[in-house]
């Protein structure tokens, strides 16, 4: 923009000093008036919209319809606010936030993440109804909504301090900034695809870690790219718990959930360590040794997807289960089960490993 600027300014005063040399040197002793022949050209009309058109909703559903990725966009009837219900080629947006760039955005964002979820598994899915997703204004309306939503658990819900949650096939979100809105977005996102997709639940370690490589999106040449290794937070987190010597040993990461973590002393410390460490046990499984883990990750994923894994009749039933949460029992009992078949090694032999990946790869973060 400076040089932008500096080239405009230089390119004035050019401009200055050749009108004024010519004026000097070609200046007639008497002017003559010169009558106007050309006929003013007419404007054609601009696509985009006028100013006072974005003030109201269906001058913003005509704004976002003609996007490649927008499928419809029409007016929402609602007890909050005026709204829009977007509609993209796998999700149905209801959305009272009704801000003009995040509203050209959301549904390439939202496209953008379905595919990177895709990327996760060896074989695509699909099919279905379309993935619902309410973005509310602010916290007031996404109170107001949970509350009639969830109903009984709206406490639990509304101790959220900023963000999402995803329940019943909703992913229910208020604006709280273009980037960390759809940081969540892409989060909870992934356990809405998961949900319906998946036959059996993921283990807390490994649903929470993956969620966590889709916080981080760059916009380039008009498309959002995911790039896992800067989600800033997470690594920042990382950081201050190796530095703090609060880093969880592995053999007890795979075995917790939020639920527990949050009931420990220094809860705060303790749900910043769980999750970026199981974004990190994630990448390390994705990332060391050139990927030596990748083909474990990757079929442990497709078990849970396809309902392959070795599990008996009973275990059957509480995996597919997805009605109610597990329990904390089954969560310690899946997850060192399924490490023990899929990743299929000693994790004591690994945790060393695992300790380097995360030093390695926070190397480069500051933390105050």
């Amino acid at each position: 923009m400076k040089n932008s600027l500096i080239l405009c300014s230089v390119f004035c005063v050019l401009c200055s000093v050749l009108i004024s040399g010519c004026n000097e040197q070609n200046t007639p002793a008497k002017s003559t008036p010169v009558k106007n022949t050309l006929r003013e050209t007419p404007k054609k009309p601009c696509n985009c919209p006028e100013d006072n058109s974005l003030s109201t909703v269906d001058g913003l559903a005509k704004y976002v319809a003609p996007l490649p990725a927008v499928h419809g966009a029409r007016r929402w009837q609602n007890s909050y606010s005026d709204g829009l219900v977007i509609e993209t080629a796998h999700y149905r947006i209801y959305t009272t936030m009704l801000e003009p760039l995040m509203l050209r955005q959301i549904p390439a964002f939202v496209e953008a993440a379905w595919r990177e979820y895709q990327r996760q598994l060896p074989v695509p899915v699909g099919g279905g109804n379309k993935f619902t997703v309410y973005i509310f204004k602010d916290r007031q309306q996404w109170e107001s909504y949970t509350r009639s939503f969830t109903g009984g658990q709206a406490e639990v819900y509304l101790k959220i301090k900023k963000g999402a949650y995803y329940l019943n096939g909703q992913c229910v979100a208020y604006n709280i900034g273009r980037t960390r809105t759809f940081s969540i977005l892409g989060h909870e996102g992934w356990h809405q695809f998961c949900d319906k997709y998946f036959k059996y639940r993921l283990p807390s370690w490994l649903d929470e870690g993956i969620a966590q490589l889709f916080e981080y999106s760059d916009f380039e040449n008009g498309q959002f790219v995911f790039n896992p290794a800067k989600n800033y937070q997470r690594l920042g987190a990382l950081r201050l718990s190796i530095q703090e010597k609060n880093v969880i040993p592995l053999k007890d990461l795979i075995l917790l959930n939020p639920g527990e973590v949050v009931m420990q002393e220094q809860a705060d410390k303790a749900v910043m360590a769980f999750y970026a460490q199981s974004y990190a046990m994630v990448r390390f499984l994705r990332e060391e040794g050139y990927g030596k883990r990748l083909l474990c990750y990757q079929k442990m994923l497709l078990g849970a997807l396809n309902g392959t894994w070795p599990l008996d009749a009973a275990e059957t039933a509480i995996a597919s289960n997805k009605s109610s949460p597990p329990t904390v029992e089954w969560n310690k009992y899946i997850a060192q089960k399924l490490f023990d078949v899929y990743v299929g090694e000693d994790i004591e032999r690994i945790s060393p490993e695992y300790y380097r990946f995360c030093k390695k790869i926070v190397y480069y973060i500051r933390v105050k």
